[in-house]
């Protein structure tokens, strides 16, 4: 079964580095430093936009209809993806500039919580709630 490569870490969040490549026809291996290419760092939501303004050969009005969004929020919504592909203007945007941010949990805390999850210390709620940054309350 295949899987689509992440390009973040999903404990501390920080860009991951593709080290080894491997051809399963000939079995050659190769290993190294390799970007995965700014594509692959769009999240789902993002690539699926490109995928609409592919889809839409670029004509923000038809995407607009295919969206069901008015066209400022389109265009706005390409200028963030253009952003985050370091297409644009400025520097690159969060996936969605109108989404709430979410807290920045501690990399050392966020591990601490995953580690206690699959250790079943805590319940899912408990860690949700703890990387959200609310208080935990007793486990």
């Amino acid at each position: 079964m295949e899987r689509e490569v992440i390009s973040n870490c999903p404990v501390c969040e920080s860009r991951l580095q593709v080290t080894r490549l491997h051809c399963n026809t000939c079995g050659t291996t190769i290993e190294g430093e390799f970007n995965v290419g700014r594509f692959a760092r769009l999240d789902r939501g993002q690539m699926a936009l490109l995928e609409s303004f592919l889809r839409s050969r670029g004509n923000l009005r038809e995407l607009e209809r295919e969206l069901g969004l008015s066209y400022p929020t389109v265009r706005g919504r390409v200028e963030t993806l253009l952003r985050a592909l370091s297409l644009g203007d400025g520097p690159a945007a969060p996936a969605e500039a109108t989404a709430p941010a979410e807290p920045q949990v501690d990399p050392a805390m966020r591990r601490s919580v995953l580690e206690r999850l699959a250790k079943h210390e805590l319940t899912a709620e408990q860690a949700a709630a703890a990387l959200r940054g609310e208080a935990e309350e007793n486990p």
